[in-house]
């Protein structure tokens, strides 16, 4: 086992490793910050309920904040929160942010929204977010679904052909639009309708929706009562039983990974303002 995975670390030695004040990956957690914190008033004066999850979610416990190393955000809502928020976002977000989301970008196919931040642009490692009208910083925001897990396994196989034709070197990107979007609304026009016929007949657990590429099965009664955690000196919500939550999904998420095989996903970050 590597030295870095026993030995202790303290939150100020790791970001002095990893994001000390005024470095790249310090502006853009801060950004996200200022992002999250607009969502967040939002979603209170509305009565929208969310919370963090993921790497974000483990930030909050271990590092309240984000961990040092991440240059990403996650939140996720109920299905009817998730539908009261793409109505009511877009009205009242200043004009240094936008809601991306299939009803705001002709090109954007994630079956999830974006809240994004209109003062920077950035190139993801994976290459997707060039066909997209917004592309600055982002928080990811998911919503969840009641659904059978052989369904949502199967509804991952309907977006690979997506992810093939926007790895193709050889298509323009005009082309590449095209292509990717007739997939697109052939799955929402016909295959996830059916799904969700299936789905309310058969019933099943809340995931992450259709064409989201994760099978991780949430349990409303370990989220539910939301409580707060310190996130980078604010008070956020996360799940009730959020121990549990991440236990479920990770193991001992308290245990630090190898620091030296960490890896970011932004390739590119150029900050207009």
């Amino acid at each position: 086992m590597m030295e870095n995975q026993t030995r202790q670390y303290s939150n100020e030695e790791l970001r002095a490793r990893f994001n000390p004040e005024g470095s790249q990956l310090w502006k853009h957690q801060q950004r996200m910050v200022e992002l999250l914190l607009a969502f967040d008033a939002i979603c209170k004066r509305h009565h929208i309920r969310y919370w963090l999850i993921g790497g974000t979610l483990i930030g909050a416990a271990r590092h309240q904040g984000f961990i040092p190393w991440d240059d990403d955000m996650d939140v996720q809502m109920l299905r009817e929160d998730y539908l009261k928020m793409i109505e009511i976002l877009p009205r009242e977000l200043d004009e240094t942010m936008a809601l991306q989301c299939r009803q705001t970008d002709e090109n954007y196919f994630f079956q999830y929204a974006k809240l994004r931040d209109r003062r920077s642009v950035l190139d993801e490692n994976n290459g997707y977010d060039r066909i997209f009208k917004e592309r600055g910083i982002y928080i990811d925001i998911f919503p969840i679904d009641k659904h059978p897990k052989w369904l949502q396994r199967l509804s991952i196989q309907t977006i690979g052909h997506t992810y093939k034709i926007l790895k193709r070197k050889d298509l323009k990107d005009e082309v590449i639009i095209g292509k990717v979007m007739r997939w697109v609304h052939l799955n929402e026009r016909v295959i996830y309708p059916v799904m969700r016929g299936i789905a309310r007949l058969t019933g099943g657990a809340y995931l992450d929706a259709f064409g989201v590429p994760f099978v991780v099965e949430r349990h409303l009664e370990d989220i539910f009562p939301l409580i707060t955690l310190e996130f980078e000196g604010h008070q956020m919500p996360v799940p009730g039983n959020y121990d549990k939550v991440l236990t479920d999904q990770y193991g001992n998420y308290m245990q630090l990974p190898d620091l030296d095989k960490v890896n970011l996903h932004v390739g590119k970050l150029e900050f207009k303002s």
